[in-house]
């Protein structure tokens, strides 16, 4: 009769397990402890920890000059400076014409300067003296001693363009009503021509500012007793001043401390150099 084979039987496990085996760090610092008195192996723990914050120190410290010195040269991208169309697109309209400033904005300019003087019979335009010059062929022509409609009645017979016919020089009123709803800053270029030159001129601008509920417009003027007159006036409307060199005398016009109140200061490109801008 044969015999039944009894499996064998796992070996019982031990009462008390055998100690886990200790990890490299462990061992290192059991070994510290015999070798250092525990004042030494203290003082050896936080020299470790004070070195370990080193590297990162050093990074955030060279992180932080990098970004500086980045926004130092670059710190112009976060906020551009505006590109601004001087009597709307001049280059393929007529200056300071409806359809110059309509393909300004069709443009997406950012701001659009307007040459605003002041006709004979008292209608504020956008027309500069040199452009009334150039369509009458009258070196000598102000805008001041021309009425509204012999003005229109010019703007009907010159043509700049074969391909532009709306070249009407509109009223600045109507300007304003086109673009400030448009852009970004509206500038009003005062002219300061005869017969009247100063008289009532301020209020006559202001005034049309208000009509129009213009929030974004900037006056200025190569007459500063204009940006005098607004500050004293109207604490709502931006003021400036420009910076030129007087034809009259060969010297250049202030920079600094020029108008009190004024906030803006346009300078003319050639006179803009480095040592004027850190001085601004």
């Amino acid at each position: 009769m044969r015999g039944l084979r009894r499996s064998r039987q796992p070996p019982p496990l031990p009462l008390f397990p055998a100690a886990r085996r200790a990890s490299p760090s462990a061992t290192l610092l059991l070994r510290l402890r015999r070798l250092l008195p525990a004042s030494r192996l203290l003082c050896l723990l936080l020299l470790l920890a004070a070195l370990s914050l080193v590297p990162p120190a050093f990074f955030h410290l060279r992180l932080r000059r990098f970004h500086r010195m980045r926004e130092r040269r670059c710190g112009w991208i976060a906020s551009p400076p505006m590109v601004c169309a001087h009597g709307g697109d001049s280059t393929n309209a007529f200056p300071n014409s409806m359809e110059a400033f309509r393909m300004a904005l069709d443009a997406r300019v950012d701001c659009v300067e307007l040459d605003v003087s002041r006709s004979s019979d008292g209608v504020l335009i956008t027309l500069h003296d040199r452009d009334l010059q150039r369509m009458s062929g009258n070196s000598t022509a102000k805008v001041g001693y021309w009425s509204t409609h012999e003005i229109k009645a010019l703007t009907m017979r010159f043509q700049l363009s074969k391909t532009i016919q709306n070249q009407e020089v509109p009223k600045a009123e109507d300007a304003l009503v086109l673009i400030s709803q448009s852009v970004r800053e509206v500038i009003l270029d005062i002219k300061v021509g005869p017969p009247s030159f100063e008289k009532g001129l301020v209020e006559d601008v202001l005034s049309i500012i208000r009509k129009t509920n213009c929030k974004n417009c900037l006056v200025w003027a190569k007459n500063d007793n204009i940006g005098r007159d607004v500050i004293k006036l109207s604490k709502n409307v931006l003021v400036g001043y420009i910076v030129m060199v007087d034809w009259s005398t060969g010297i250049r016009t202030e920079l600094l401390r020029r108008i009190e109140g004024a906030k803006v200061a346009g300078v003319y490109h050639s006179l803009i150099h480095e040592k004027l801008m850190k001085a601004w």
